[in-house]
């Protein structure tokens, strides 16, 4: 081998190298991005849930009768049609976070779990009328979606309070705990 092949050689498994580096860099950077936008957003519903909007539509629909079908919906009035529109809008929009798996679903299920179930079971009726009636089988899919995996998970493997499961370790018993 001359040196001339050596020394080509060289530089070329440099170049090969450098790339190497380049890439595990690069994919580095994704995932640091990709995990900083998740942390973003688990933040950015976490405040979007403890706003005085929220409290309220959240009262809304654990004080009223819902309407249960679109005819009684338009039939209430504006102010009620927007909160009920927003909740539900919020829902799904929620669903699509957690399917799309840009939210973890164990947020969702310790900050609204139960509360999401809920409410679709008060919508449930109206949504399905209005999807044979539109007809738009899309109508609240997520919502759906969210509220019928959330179910299961409560029943299938309900979590401790955080509040005993921490205090059960501390003891030096572990509970498992969905988080």
């Amino acid at each position: 081998m001359t040196s001339s092949e050596i020394i080509s050689n060289i530089a070329n498994l440099a170049l090969a190298l450098s790339f190497i580096v380049a890439l595990v860099f690069g994919i580095a950077q994704v995932k640091a991005a990709e995990r900083d936008r998740r942390e973003r957003l688990t933040l950015e519903t976490l405040h979007n849930f403890q706003t005085r909007g929220f409290a309220e539509l959240i009262h809304y629909i654990t004080s009223h009768k819902m309407p249960t079908s679109q005819e009684e919906l338009r039939a209430l009035p504006h102010g009620e049609q927007v909160a009920f529109i927003q909740l539900a809008q919020q829902m799904e929009s929620l669903g699509i976070l957690v399917a799309k798996r840009f939210i973890n679903i164990d947020l969702v299920d310790i900050t609204l779990g139960s509360f999401v179930v809920t409410s679709w079971e008060k919508y449930k009726v109206m949504f399905l009328d209005m999807r044979e009636k539109t007809p738009d089988p899309f109508l609240g899919e997520y919502f759906q979606w969210l509220a019928e995996l959330l179910d299961k998970r409560m029943r299938e493997t309900p979590h401790k309070p955080f509040y005993k499961a921490q205090t059960a370790t501390k003891h030096g018993h572990r509970h498992k705990t969905n988080g």
